[in-house]
């Protein structure tokens, strides 16, 4: 029998334990002398969570690649959103509400088509920002599929009232609509897929009253021909790919609708199952420039947020997640410094204005030096061994300094006041906006030097329990009391207001800076699980908390990559970790069977 080194012209390498991983060994075979066993890098597929769309919603229609997705519409709506890999942030809103679409393209080139209500006609264009309608379809429908780019779309089947389940495509230049071929089966609720104008595939869909099919064809420009079928009938699925690598995930098997978490992929003839998805659903959008890339979004029933991606890779993704961390030893609000694995979280009301003071190291909370008073609704910014906790309730001006053992007081706030924005460092800290009682909530932003305050420009809109981030010279003010969106961006002279944070409340946590911030939590009349990020431009959605809290600890000092949550409100003492998307090669140990 012919040995590796017969067979490849080379023999195993031996290492001490295992080499820094890339890609490139992929299919390499080496020894690990430590274990004693031989290890290789192979591909394999799984599915992973992504951050969730901001409105939950199925039957719009959705285009792009993983890292650049777009969904848009929904019944009722015509809210637009954009994924990049990381989160959703919101796009240019639709020409008008629909549903049962479908759409081709790109983020930046798009092109959307057809849909209810009415079977309409009306075609737009997506330029990245906003929509435009453009020349309109030969006739209306609904339920239909897309592939193709803004210059060379193709539509395919469908459903028209009065005619039924359509054989039907056309094609667009990019400005005009020409008929296709016809299809050789009658569909309608399909998917779309991301091939092109000339070379696509059409799996599943139904046929009224309740015929599931598995019949598949395909498109090579000018007609269609019957290929593989499914393994078996699907329709609602979400599509991605090209006709020599494309995938199909979710539907619905049955009519009346079931939803089902099936996953196939597509290699131009045959079909094959991967991984199945994690939560069943159909009516769900999907993208990605090929079948190891994918990712799907929204769907029902019930409708959801949820997304998902697919990789095909020798890499093993992680996706950003939240996890549990150690308990604190007494639940309530409080403030806080410092990072995920570094954090000191002070004063506060648990239940009562307390003093007490709380270090954590990464795994559990200790606790160590009092705060030099007993006060609730304080804020606070810097590092585990260089805090900075100021004012508080009511009215309060007193500023106290921590180096990790020792609280000492230092320079009062020029106003008394609570629930401010804490931005920056101990010696170079923003205290913005803020409740001034009985009834004032104040524009007033007070800049400390490490000894003293003085005032600094004002925020454009008055609030309280606003979320800072940054320095004193790129700083970050989100949210707030009344329960508001507003963000404003602090150069280091003057505010301005930005894009609003997309959902509205006060007292979120936060941490990272004015252009890689997180902010987490908050309170309207009921807490938030919410996260959301801002990379200085737009924000977008994160996956959300375990536990709805807030006026808890974050970790200003902390990262989008790296934050914590502590307590944030009655009875909770529960700390969340948050971690960012990470990928790694991992070696796989061979066997024998």
């Amino acid at each position: 029998m012919a040995d590796y080194a017969d067979i490849y012209g080379k023999r195993v390498k031996v290492f001490t334990d295992d080499p820094t991983l890339t890609s490139s060994y992929e299919g390499q075979v080496w020894y690990n002398e430590n274990s004693g066993t031989l290890k290789t890098v192979v591909a394999s597929g799984a599915w992973s969570s992504g951050a969730p769309l901001s409105t939950a919603r199925s039957l719009g229609a959705g285009f792009g690649i993983q890292t650049a997705a777009l969904y848009v519409g929904g019944p009722g709506t015509n809210v637009t959103e954009e994924y990049d890999g990381i989160g959703w942030a919101s796009g240019g809103n639709y020409v008008a509400p629909r549903h049962h679409f479908a759409g081709a393209g790109t983020q930046t080139a798009g092109l959307a088509f057809g849909g209810n209500p009415g079977y309409v006609t009306a075609s737009a264009e997506y330029d990245g920002s906003t929509w435009t309608a453009v020349n309109a379809l030969p006739a209306g429908k609904s339920y239909h599929g897309a592939s193709g780019t803004q210059t060379a779309g193709l539509g395919y089947s469908g459903y028209r009232g009065g005619a039924g389940a359509l054989t039907t495509s056309e094609e667009y230049d990019g400005t005009n609509w020409t008929s296709g071929g016809t299809l050789g089966t009658a569909r309608y609720v399909v998917h779309s897929t991301r091939g092109t104008q000339t070379a696509s595939f059409l799996a599943g869909g139904l046929v009224s009253p309740s015929t599931v099919l598995s019949v598949v064809e395909e498109y090579n420009g000018s007609s269609w021909s019957e290929v593989n079928n499914l393994p078996a009938g699907a329709y609602a699925q979400a599509g991605a790919g090209t006709l020599t690598a494309g995938l199909v995930a979710g539907g619905s098997s049955t009519s009346p609708s079931n939803t089902i978490n099936t996953s196939l992929e597509y290699d131009g003839t045959n079909w094959s199952a991967t991984p199945s998805l994690a939560n069943a659903r159909r009516g769900l959008g999907g993208a990605g420039a090929t079948s190891s890339a994918a990712v799907v979004f929204g769907g029902q029933s019930p409708v959801v947020a949820l997304t998902e991606e697919y990789n095909f890779s020798s890499s093993t993704f992680t996706p950003a997640a939240w996890s549990s961390g150690g308990a604190v030893n007494a639940a309530g609000t409080t403030a806080s410094a410092g990072t995920q694995t570094a954090n000191v979280i002070f004063a506060g009301q648990r239940p009562g204005n307390v003093a007490l003071v709380e270090e954590y190291d990464g795994s559990s909370w200790s606790e160590v030096n009092n705060y030099p008073i007993s006060v609730g609704n304080l804020s606070g910014t810097g590092t585990q061994t260089a805090a900075l906790g100021f004012g508080g309730y009511p009215n309060v001006t007193t500023t106290n300094e921590y180096d990790g053992t020792n609280w000492t007081t230092s320079g009062a706030l020029g106003t008394g006041r609570e629930l401010m924005a804490g931005i920056g460092i101990q010696t170079a800290a923003l205290a913005a906006g803020g409740y001034i009682r009985p009834s004032t909530n104040t524009t007033a932003v007070e800049s400390f030097d490490g000894s003293s305050w003085t005032s600094a420009p004002s925020l454009n809109t008055g609030l309280y329990g606003r979320t800072g981030n940054g320095t004193t010279a790129a700083g970050l003010a989100s949210g707030g009391s009344p329960n508001t969106t507003a963000t404003e961006e602090y150069n280091g002279s003057s505010w301005t207001t930005v894009s609003a944070r997309p959902y509205a409340a006060g007292s979120a946590m936060g941490s990272g800076t004015q252009t890689a911030a997180l902010n987490y939590g908050g309170n309207p009349s009921s807490k938030f699980a919410t996260t959301v990020s801002y990379d200085g431009t737009n924000w977008a959605t994160a996956p959300n908390m375990a536990t709805a809290r807030s006026m808890g600890g974050g970790s200003p000092s902390g990262t989008t990559g790296a934050a914590l949550a502590s307590t944030g409100g009655a009875g909770v003492t529960a700390t969340e970790e948050f971690n960012g998307e990470t990928t790694a090669v991992v070696a796989k140990t061979l066997t024998t069977s």
